[in-house]
């Protein structure tokens, strides 16, 4: 659905979120007090910005079951519209809402930024059991609660059943065996490709994190000043050179993701498969209507027969910044506003379509046992939902959008010829690296 497809474009470029006096300089906001009454003695006004699709009704969900926090929500854009708009609000000091909606990549840069509350002083950390344990970890330092998790994005490779069964083209379990497919689908229809290198920063990543690289390392309560960039690492060149290669000999299109010609395309037999994630049901039921029926979808390939790496792409949390009047009131409504709720569940699974975080959700048999028409009836959530539960721990640093806009560029220049595909991540390495000196990091490759 286009709402899934806008707020999945936040690992492009992001507006900058550094403090004017470079991102370490930033100066830390006062908070309020735990939860109080109203100042005219009626409930706490918790305000919000957020972009979750159909959230209309989980506002209305948690308000209807509290009566002491009310929850004001507005939608000042997505992704990158909305982090524009609280960076400006933390340098000035003032403008910020109570609880913000932001994705797993971008908790880092508030954290460094002094921008968020320390959730666990107000009782978060009794939450833990309830979510995936990477996504807690994601959202967490130490004792430190920056964020409740919301959904996620485990990956498995998306196919068109039909046609992989007409041409006798075995699904690929194995990346070498994904090359392989690729050659057989150029040969069965030259004007199809395997796939899409979209030079998504998040797909990329996720690609990344699937083949066990784990480029970035930070953590506030170790050393605030230090992180840790490690591109060019074995396990991150491999997808480049896997995906440069199938670009090069004209077997991977290079066309952007969510776009109309990136839908008509999936919806017309020019692609043939997309590595894609957990929220991919609600996207493409909404957005691919002539091959409604004809896909289904498989575990991603491994790099080694039998194995089982996992990754993520995508995925949003709740954080209570250090603006919030009221930050216990705030945390409270950051916890519960999808949290356990079945009635705010109800509406993020059969609404907007969300992969929950919360692991009794995500086990529950109405969730994993449901088919989707657009899948040929298939129960894709057998298959989504084992890869979150898998997924190990990956740390981002504090200025992923820069990271992922060098991912973005540097990859843009290889398909249009202007370096060797080789290059791309020894190139953002030593972007990346300058970058973060020149924001006050002492960093480790």
């Amino acid at each position: 659905m286009p709402g899934i497809s806008r707020w999945r474009r936040a690992s492009r470029r992001l507006v900058p979120v550094l403090a004017a006096g470079g991102l370490l300089a930033a100066a830390a906001c006062t908070t309020g007090d735990g939860a109080e009454p109203g100042g005219d003695g009626g409930p706490v006004r918790v305000s919000v910005w957020a972009w979750y699709p159909e959230f209309a009704g989980v506002v209305e969900a948690f308000n209807a079951s509290h009566t002491d926090v009310q929850v004001d929500w507005t939608n000042v854009g997505t992704g990158p519209d909305q982090y524009a708009k609280l960076k400006t609000a933390f340098e000035a000091g003032t403008g910020a809402p109570d609880v913000a909606m932001v994705e797993f990549q971008q908790i880092p840069t508030f954290v460094v930024l002094d921008a968020l509350a320390d959730m666990g002083q107000y009782g978060a950390n009794e939450d833990e059991h309830l979510y995936a344990e990477w996504a807690w970890s994601q959202a967490t330092d130490g004792d430190a609660v920056h964020a409740i998790p919301v959904d996620g994005g485990p990956m498995a490779l998306m196919y068109r059943k039909d046609l992989f069964e007409q041409h006798q083209i075995p699904v690929p379990t194995t990346w070498a065996e994904y090359a392989e497919a690729a050659v057989k689908i150029k040969a069965a229809d030259p004007n199809a490709y395997v796939a899409s290198f979209g030079s998504d920063g998040g797909w990329i990543n996720g690609l990344m994190w699937q083949a066990g690289c784990r480029p970035y390392g930070y953590s506030p309560a170790e050393g605030r000043e230090r992180v840790t960039i490690a591109l060019t690492g074995p396990e991150c060149r491999k997808v480049f050179d896997l995906h440069g290669d199938l670009v090069q000999r004209g077997l991977m299109a290079q066309d952007p993701f969510f776009t109309a010609d990136a839908t008509a395309a999936l919806d017309s037999g020019k692609y043939w498969t997309w590595a894609a994630a957990g929220w991919t049901p609600g996207y493409v039921a909404g957005s691919l209507t002539r091959t409604a029926g004809r896909w289904a979808v498989a575990p991603m390939p491994q790099w080694t027969a039998g194995g089982d790496e996992q990754g993520d792409w995508g995925g949003s949390t709740f954080t209570v910044t250090k603006q919030a009047k009221n930050p216990g009131a705030a945390t409270t409504v950051a916890r519960e506003l999808f949290g356990t709720s079945e009635a705010a569940w109800d509406v993020g699974l059969n609404k907007a379509f969300l992969h929950p975080l919360v692991t009794d959700v995500a086990a529950d048999p109405a969730f994993i046992g449901k088919s989707h028409d657009f899948f040929g009836g298939q129960k894709v959530n057998e298959i989504f939902v084992p890869v979150s539960e898998k997924l190990g721990d990956f740390q981002f640093t504090p200025f992923q959008d820069f990271v992922f806009g060098e991912l973005n560029d540097r990859s843009a220049e290889a398909m249009a010829g202007e370096r060797p595909w080789s290059t791309v991540l020894e190139e953002t390495q030593k972007n990346v690296v300058a970058h973060a000196e020149q924001q006050g990091f002492t960093v480790t490759q």
